[in-house]
């Protein structure tokens, strides 16, 4: 399935999670992968940990900092997603990270070992439109969409460049800094959805959504799809001690917060 394909299948706003791959271990990430999926997720968004994450807030730090602690790397992040496909999960994948990463591996090799394993997209956020040929290219080739990203502070003339080259969905950052929780949105995110809605792409709103309630608010706006990041981290982190974390808890947690975003982005 192509990203663009799941709107079209999905009521409301799609709801996707963001899941770091390897906090605290590989096998908790297939894990909780799996029961995202099944209490709602219309999408994942995998997260390889990077060891400067810069557009990401404290909690996805700490997550990418305890996934590298315990031995994750790109070659086996893409393996995880090989492993979720194998064992059923056919939700699509977006896969997350920072240039760094596809820059070392060989961008073409990166974006093909990612479609092999069962990816649909692929999102760099440090890699603005005006340098992004290479790595579009190989999305391209790979048959691989490559999401670009857009702030609240984005020009119209910047916001419709960005909406002719995004594939899949334009990715509508709801705060102007890094990742992290909010309580409460800024009137410009929901903005910034309504005027790349009348761009003609679809948009999913992420960065700072925390609640069921930011959720429809943005699904009430136009947003397609809903992307929810550190909320997740922080609500299984608290089950982690050290390397080990009381699973049973983490993903009973997990799948209640996914079922009541889920709900909230049915509108």
């Amino acid at each position: 399935m192509r990203l663009s394909q799941m709107f079209s299948k999905t009521k409301g706003a799609a709801f996707m999670p963001y899941v770091c791959c390897g906090d605290p271990n590989p096998e908790f990430t297939l894990k909780l992968a799996k029961a995202l999926a099944q209490n709602g997720a219309d999408a994942i968004e995998l997260g390889i940990p990077f060891s400067d994450p810069i557009a990401d807030g404290k909690s996805v730090q700490a997550a990418s900092a305890r996934a590298l602690v315990a031995g994750m790397t790109p070659e086996k992040a893409i393996g995880i997603i090989g492993k979720l496909r194998k064992e059923g999960i056919g939700v699509p994948i977006v896969a997350m990270t920072y240039y760094n990463i596809p820059f070392s591996f060989g961008e073409e090799k990166f974006a093909v070992e990612l479609k092999k394993a069962g990816a649909q997209g692929l999102i760099v956020p440090d890699v603005p439109i005006d340098e992004c040929g290479p790595l579009s290219a190989a999305c391209r080739k790979a048959g691989l969409d490559l999401v670009q990203l857009a702030t609240p502070n984005c020009s119209d003339g910047r916001l419709r460049k960005i909406a002719a080259r995004t594939k899949g969905f334009l990715y509508a950052v709801s705060v102007v800094g890094i990742t992290g929780a909010r309580g409460r949105m800024d009137a410009r995110a929901i903005r910034l959805v309504k005027r790349a809605k009348r761009m003609g792409v679809k948009v999913a709103a992420g960065f700072g959504i925390s609640s069921p309630a930011q959720a429809r608010e943005f699904e009430q706006a136009g947003a397609d799809g809903v992307i929810v990041g550190s909320r997740l981290a922080d609500l299984y982190s608290r089950f982690i001690s050290g390397k080990l974390i009381g699973e049973r808890r983490a993903l009973a947690a997990a799948s209640k917060f996914a079922r009541e975003m889920k709900r909230a982005c049915l509108g």
